[in-house]
């Protein structure tokens, strides 16, 4: 539920369900609806908020409806996305599983186009300018007079400005971008870069992929890599392109690794033991 006291707790506990729900998911589909469903109650709590308490000063009101707001929806039209996306994908590999994401992505680089890049709104947001804020981002100010979308229409005047769901979708239509350039992007064909690099040629991985897996999950739940703000499928796919290796599928290893018997920590136990014998000999 979300606090009185700040909007901002509602952001922070988007990512850590993210992480929770990464960890535990076996697929991008589970993954996905959770984060649906959790989105979904998290957008009516702070709904029932703002309708219950309003706001107080004008600069938190245009702060909600720029940048808190469409964090929240932003990410529950990616996830959706995604999820149906993911749901109608025919096969899972090969050159048709290649052409369906490709065609997706064209999809999404044409709704850009049409809907988005050519608009005196997007450039206004992407500039960073907040001169047009009060405009904007309040209650109340929808201007019918400048040719908006029918989907005006249908918004909820009480919490929304209709421009909280411009700002909305271009954050969806950017994470949903990052997600099918992965998608179109064989992890069996390394980055150029990577494979004609002289600097390169000799680094690759020498112990198990389940010892990789067990790494990159530990650096993805201590949140060492971008402030914990990347996904386990881009740490993963940046590790497979530097050590020229296919790991199939992580979250599937991953779950093996936990119903392990034993220990379930055995390749950073190794680690962590190794750097220690290391360091005693330098002493």
């Amino acid at each position: 539920m979300i606090t009185e006291s700040t909007y901002k707790d509602a952001l922070y506990s988007i990512l850590k369900k993210e992480q929770e729900i990464s960890l535990e998911s076996v697929h991008i589909i589970d993954e996905s609806y959770r984060m649906i469903i959790f989105l979904q109650e998290l957008l009516s709590s702070v709904k029932k908020h703002v309708l219950e308490h309003h706001f107080i000063e004008e600069n938190e009101e245009i702060e909600f409806f720029r940048i808190i707001k469409p964090q929240i929806l932003g990410k529950l039209i990616y996830y959706n996305k995604v999820y149906r996306i993911e749901t109608s994908c025919p096969v899972s590999s090969g050159k048709m599983y290649y052409k369906y994401f490709s065609s997706e992505l064209q999809h999404l680089k044409n709704e850009y186009k049409e809907h988005i890049c050519n608009s005196d709104f997007y450039r206004y947001y992407r500039s960073g300018r907040t001169d047009r804020d009060h405009d904007f981002f309040k209650l109340g100010k929808i201007n019918l007079n400048t040719g908006l979308n029918s989907f005006i229409f249908e918004v909820d005047t009480q919490f929304s400005t209709y421009y909280d769901y411009k700002v909305s979708r271009i954050i969806a239509d950017e994470l949903l971008y990052n997600y099918l350039i992965i998608k179109i992007n064989p992890v069996d064909k390394p980055d150029m870069v990577l494979q004609n690099s002289e600097s390169t040629k000799d680094v690759f991985w020498t112990e198990s992929k389940n010892a990789m897996i067990e790494l990159i999950y530990a650096l993805y739940a201590s949140g060492a890599i971008s402030n914990g703000n990347i996904g386990i499928r881009k740490i993963s796919l940046v590790f497979q392109l530097l050590f020229r290796t296919q790991l199939g599928d992580v979250h599937h290893a991953f779950h093996r690794m936990k119903d392990r018997a034993g220990n379930r920590t055995l390749f950073l136990d190794q680690l962590k033991s190794s750097l220690e014998h290391y360091m005693d000999k330098d002493l």
